[in-house]
């Protein structure tokens, strides 16, 4: 077979003669095939053949060799048989070798460079890491290596820790789109006792222009009855008269003519004196009905009813350890609760905050519902018919508030600068603690002691009061609380903060908390709880494991609050003394 470009002289004919196998240790498998055998100054990785520089030169002329992968002295293999050589290395043949280039469709990966850390193929090596300036390995000479390799192991470790964080990151991003799906339910809640709240005013509008309507007409229908009756009754008197006359005139009787003549006279005087003083037609109007410009430009030009807007749905990870739960506060500030109208000094049982920055605390003694301006001290008093306990926020502009002497729940509305009463709901028993949530009520009674879900018309949804055993699971609840998944029970009689799903069903309870009163839940899950009996505010892990003390030593604690929104725990107490009329507001530091 001739080569191309390659002539051996015939004085080397001899010396590169097959008899002159032992002078070459690797030779060209080309020039061996025609019995002529020259050093080998190359590799072709595709053909798997040592080339001599004259076929190493010209190797890729051919069309279907261009693409064929060439290693230099320093880089091809120094073994002759190398398809034996992998084969007896690396327990494998480099066939095994199938993975398609993802630059290169057609090539197979054969190659790994190590300074870009890559696989390659032969065209990959020739256009983009060449061996003169990458360090690259052919696959069967270095793979055996890696056999059961401490890489080996890391990989998997790699593999496992990557798996394991893609499965928590579906599990919380369901969290999240849990999260995200009741807030989206309560922002439609919302949407539509806002929307309820426009149609009530607009009614009211329109019922206050319809009674001035109403107003005007029945005026006129009395003006013109008055009217009406009036002229008929000078219309009978002037006939009567006219009558009168023409009788005494066609009989001639003049001397009583005259008589009744003068009385006619005086007659039409008389009436014409009352005719102006009836009302005219320049005394009864027309109307037209001009629409407020205010809301029809509001109506025109508005684009939304209101706006979403996005709340952090990753919540803090719930506290595991008491470790966890450690937090400070700063030194309580104090707003004075007593106003000028109260009897007796305050008695706060519950407190609720706005997200407008306002307090509501309910004053067992004083029968009343205060609002109190954070910022300023202001407070607006509502009177109620009988002793408030608890409260919590129904809507944006709405309360609940439990009246446990007179078993009643009462709706009561605000602005910014007034309180008023609205509906009310009838319950059977002394309701205590309440708290909202999504449209629910959970409210806790005394005699018997039990657990209510209630709606906001008063349908009693799930009703709590045994366990499994037929054992009553309270004994005074005081206190509850409330968030998308729980509801939170402070059981003074108990001793205990006993916890709930929205099935009403028992999952956990704290069983070492001397008497606790008010509860409120943290954005995280944990919440605080007073002891009144100990003198404490805990901070209890949402599962009832594990709590820490936040304060010590507060006499006489009552109620609790927590407001996410400024970090801000609200504290009442109730000690029999003027003290009582103070609400401590602590700051988280």
């Amino acid at each position: 077979m001739a080569v191309p470009g390659k002539k051996a002289s015939q004085k080397l004919s001899s010396s590169l003669s097959r008899g002159g196998a032992e002078d070459f240790d690797i030779f060209c498998k080309i020039c061996d095939r025609d019995d002529i055998r020259l050093p080998a100054f190359g590799y072709c990785v595709d053909c798997e053949e040592h080339l001599c520089q004259s076929c190493f030169n010209t190797h890729r002329r051919p069309k279907p060799l261009r693409h064929h992968q060439l290693l230099d002295k320093d880089h091809m293999p120094h073994t002759q048989n190398l398809s034996k050589s992998i084969t007896s290395t690396s327990g494998k043949k480099s066939g095994d070798l199938s993975k398609p280039c993802t630059k290169h469709i057609k090539e197979v990966i054969k190659f790994y460079c190590h300074n870009h850390n890559t696989l390659i193929c032969s065209v990959c090596v020739i256009l983009e890491h060449p061996t003169t300036s990458c360090n690259v390995d052919y696959i069967p000479d270095i793979s055996r290596q890696f056999l059961n390799s401490m890489e080996f192991k890391e990989t998997l470790k790699d593999i496992d820790k990557l798996t394991d964080k893609c499965c928590q990151i579906t599990k919380d991003s369901k969290q999240r789109v849990d999260i995200s799906t009741i807030s989206l339910k309560d922002a439609i809640v919302e949407i539509e006792n806002f929307r309820e709240e426009i149609n009530k005013r607009l009614d009211e509008l329109e019922k206050e222009v319809k009674n001035i309507a109403t107003t005007i007409q029945h005026t006129n229908n009395k003006k013109f009855k008055t009217t009406e009756t009036v002229c008929n009754d000078i219309i009978k008197s002037l006939q009567a008269s006219t009558d009168t006359l023409k009788h005494l005139n066609t009989n001639k009787k003049t001397d009583q003519l005259f008589t009744e003549l003068k009385i006619a006279q005086q007659l039409i005087l008389h009436n014409e004196n009352i005719t102006t003083q009836l009302p005219t037609t320049n005394d009864v109007d027309e109307y037209t009905f001009e629409s407020n410009p205010a809301i029809k430009k509001l109506l025109q030009n508005e684009k939304s009813l209101g706006t979403l807007i996005k709340k952090e749905l990753k919540k803090p990870p719930q506290p595991k350890d008491k470790a966890a739960l450690q937090m400070k506060m700063s030194t309580p500030r104090n707003i004075n609760a007593k106003t000028s109208s109260d009897k007796d000094d305050c008695w706060i049982t519950g407190i609720t905050v706005s997200p407008q920055n306002q307090l509501f605390v309910a004053d067992y003694n004083n029968k009343s519902i205060k609002m109190i301006d954070i910022k300023s001290g202001a407070i607006k008093q509502l009177q109620l018919e009988s002793n408030p306990w608890d409260i919590t926020m129904v809507t944006r502009d709405t309360l609940a508030v439990t009246l446990q002497v007179i078993n009643t729940i009462q709706f009561i509305s605000f602005s910014s600068n007034s309180l008023s009463l609205k509906n009310k709901l009838k319950v059977d028993g002394e309701c205590r603690g309440i708290s909202h949530h999504q449209g629910k009520l959970a409210v806790t009674f005394l005699s018997p002691d039990k657990l209510q879900i209630i709606d906001l018309k008063g349908n009693i949804k799930i009703t709590v009061e045994k366990d499994s055993n037929g054992d009553s699971i309270f004994s005074y609840p005081c206190y509850v609380t409330t968030n998308s998944h729980s509801i939170y029970v402070s059981d003074t009689g108990k001793n205990a903060v006993i916890w709930f799903n929205w099935q009403g069903e028992m999952i956990g309870r704290n069983v070492v908390i001397g008497s606790p009163r008010g509860i409120s839940l943290l954005d995280d899950g944990s919440l605080f709880v007073s002891d009144g009996g100990n003198k404490c505010i805990y901070r209890v892990s949402g599962n009832c494991k594990d709590r820490t003390t936040v304060l010590e030593n507060v006499e006489g604690l009552q109620a609790v609050c927590w407001c996410d929104e400024t970090r801000t725990l609200c504290v009442s107490t109730y000690t029999g003394t003027k003290k009582d009329n103070d609400i401590k507001l602590y700051k988280m530091v």
